[in-house]
């Protein structure tokens, strides 16, 4: 985050124009172009020759697919109905061997820092109004080369999880949940589960129609949990599972429905 004198320092808040990237913004932010081509080959080398299986499932989903309702929403949050196109909910579920971490404390870990389990020069969350600590209320940003910034705050924050929802100007409209929890085994289990629709109309081209934005995505966090599952410093012989239910939006989801959906 960068520095700025208490004079000039607008409130802490993505919602204000006040913002101004620094000279440090700037200068990473070219640095994290010229390392986009490292980054990129990084995750494509997963889809052409992976070090750990994927498997896929793709499934046709209902009103069940809804996320956690919100309960405290503001106008600045961007919600799933708020969105276009399909719903998307995606699970990326990875099996941890080994482990030398729990599941809380891996969860701390990520929430302190969620750049230990991305690529460098794809992604990176900045911590623009929070504390480190991923406390609810609390917002980041997720910085991308080009016009893809998603800004987020903190839904909901326990031992073994935390929720972030999407903020206006995201990319996105919905929520994504990190998790992990220990297996009567011994083994662990981090999985992160998304609901999304695209953004606004432009993103609903490059999201369900070309599929960029979607693959992009599928990418990003398959990369994460193999990050993840490294940083609990266990291993994962069986790979990492993706399931995608597609909901057709609002034909298939009536307001009733909506309304009924679990908190």
């Amino acid at each position: 985050m960068t520095s700025q004198a208490p004079s000039q320092a607008p409130e802490l808040s993505l919602g204000t124009s006040a913002w101004i990237p620094g000279p440090r913004q700037v200068l990473r932010e070219a640095l994290m172009l010229t390392r986009l081509p490292r980054g990129v080959v990084g995750v494509l080398w997963r889809c052409v020759r992976p070090d750990v299986a994927v498997h896929v499932v793709e499934e046709i989903g209902d009103h069940r697919d809804l996320p956690p309702r919100l309960t405290d929403a503001t106008e600045r949050d961007q919600p799933l109905e708020m969105g276009y196109g399909p719903a998307l909910h995606r699970e990326f579920r990875v099996r941890v061997v080994g482990a030398q971490r729990g599941a809380v404390d891996l969860v701390d870990a990520l929430a302190r820092n969620m750049n230990r389990a991305v690529v460098p020069g794809v992604a990176r969350f900045d911590y623009v109004a929070a504390s480190g600590a991923m406390a609810v209320g609390e917002e980041l940003v997720v910085r991308m080369p080009g016009p893809w910034d998603g800004p987020v705050r903190v839904l909901r924050r326990d031992p073994t999880s935390f929720l972030l929802g999407t903020l206006d100007g995201h990319l996105e409209a919905g929520q994504i949940e990190f998790a992990a929890r220990d297996l009567v085994d011994g083994d662990l289990e981090f999985a992160i589960t998304t609901w999304a629709r695209a953004g606004d109309p432009v993103a609903d081209v490059l999201y369900s129609r070309i599929g960029l934005a979607k693959q992009i995505q599928y990418l990003l966090w398959v990369e994460f949990c193999v990050r993840a599952a490294a940083l609990a410093g266990g291993r994962t012989p069986g790979g990492v599972t993706v399931r995608t239910r597609t909901v057709a939006w609002p034909d298939e989801i009536s307001p009733e429905e909506i309304s009924r959906q679990t908190v």
